[in-house]
């Protein structure tokens, strides 16, 4: 399998959560410490791991950089960090705390500039384009937000990224099925990025049919911990690469 799995770690409070939907007054916590749950990623042949501060989501500032410290401290994982990254010292502070890439949405939507400004400073290759969908436009602020940019305003404006994350706010956490002729039709019209596969991943058949569209990357989180997709099959597509 030539996609690459990448499992979430969303955190609140230091612990591993997932919310349905966005909404924070439906979480589920799974892992008290997410660096059991990292290594046990790590022990399956996975080498990307997508952390998401919701609570820094919430509150425009990375506020769980001890935890990504520490998964960064006990793994050899390449870590993506998403989450309250909206100045320069927040996205310092990220790559300072241990990761390789900071994910950002907000910020390019409400201040274009400043993440122009970034790409110029540390390169397309370690900053990710989150774009989370809901009705054709990007939310901001951890979802509780609807913007008016589209997509494609996005990709547009930011011509020299390399990776983005699109996120369908609709299916993530439904265990309903990804939006494979979303993404194909976004992967054929901007084959210089590699767009990652976000929301609605409910088994492993969901990931081969994104494998054999030749998608490259998706993120999975709801169906691994509610043992939709087991540890086994994570290594197992590892194995298979």
């Amino acid at each position: 399998m030539k996609i690459e799995i990448i499992p979430a770690t969303d955190i609140i409070d230091g612990q591993v959560v997932r919310l349905t939907q966005g909404d924070y007054a439906k979480v589920k916590v799974y892992y008290k410490d997410p660096v059991e749950a990292a290594k046990r990623f790590e022990d399956c042949g996975l080498k990307r791991l997508h952390i998401v501060d919701l609570d820094g989501a919430k509150a425009s500032q990375p506020k769980n950089l001890r935890t990504l410290e520490r998964i960064a401290t006990a793994t050899g994982l390449q870590l993506q960090y998403g989450g309250g990254v909206k100045d320069a010292n927040a996205l310092r502070s990220v790559f300072n705390a241990g990761a390789n890439r900071a994910i950002c949405g907000s910020v390019a939507v409400s201040h274009p500039e400043l993440f122009e400004a970034w790409l110029q400073e540390f390169g397309g290759d370690r900053l990710i384009l989150g774009a989370d969908v809901r009705g054709g436009k990007v939310a901001v602020k951890g979802w509780l937000e609807d913007s008016q940019v589209t997509i494609d305003d996005l990709l547009k404006r930011f011509s020299n990224i390399k990776n983005s994350i699109v996120t369908d706010i609709a299916r993530d956490g439904m265990l309903c099925g990804p939006s494979v002729d979303f993404y194909t039709d976004l992967q054929s019209r901007y084959p210089e990025i590699e767009f990652t596969v976000s929301g609605g991943i409910s088994n492993l058949d969901d990931i081969k049919r994104l494998n054999e569209a030749a998608l490259r990357s998706v993120i999975v989180g709801k169906a691994i911990y509610e043992g939709r997709i087991t540890f086994k099959d994570l290594e197992q597509c590892s194995l298979s690469e």
